[in-house]
């Protein structure tokens, strides 16, 4: 499938079907957080892949994971950031970002569903998993299949703003 397809197939799923998401396809979307760059390549993310009903419902302590098979909490570790010397801005959430839209995708071309929440207690979440203080969740990657059918692929026609809006070409 074409790359442009796959942004546009990709919506966020808040139903899900009970159906496991098989350890190969797992992989496959682990693959794509790997590949991800990072500032400088310094990696400074750490992926807790959840799927025992435990786990789950550990997340379900600080989130609204929809009953979803399969969630990815997305970590920045505030010791491995890349930090930009003029402000001291900390890329450890760009760079959790970047992965989590790798996995997105992926997972869309898989065949999954799947939806980026960042609405959740992290301090919740943190303590349901003994996280370390370096570490902060940053989002939570919820996966597996949809119950929610296809997607209008043209959805975007009237639901973005118009691309002169977006987009300046060397000035304001």
């Amino acid at each position: 499938m074409e790359l442009i397809n796959i942004l546009k197939e990709r919506s966020s799923v808040r139903n899900y079907a009970e159906k496991k998401v098989e350890p190969e396809k797992l992989e496959k979307i682990l693959e794509a957080a790997h590949v991800a760059p990072t500032a400088a390549n310094l990696q400074p993310i750490h992926l807790i892949a959840v799927q025992s009903k435990e786990g789950l419902d550990k997340i379900g302590k600080a989130a609204n994971i929809y009953g979803a098979p399969l969630a990815i909490i997305v970590c920045a570790d505030h010791n491995k950031a890349w930090v930009r010397p003029f402000d001291n801005k900390q890329t450890g959430d760009i760079d959790a970002s970047i992965l989590t839209d790798h996995m997105m995708l992926q997972a869309t071309e898989l065949g999954l569903g799947s939806v980026w929440v960042c609405y959740f207690k992290p301090d919740v979440l943190s303590k349901e998993f003994n996280l370390p203080e370096n570490l902060e969740p940053i989002n939570i990657l919820v996966l597996g299949y949809s119950n929610e059918g296809c997607v209008d692929t043209t959805r975007f026609d009237r639901a973005r703003i118009p691309m002169e809006q977006l987009v300046s070409y060397e000035n304001l």
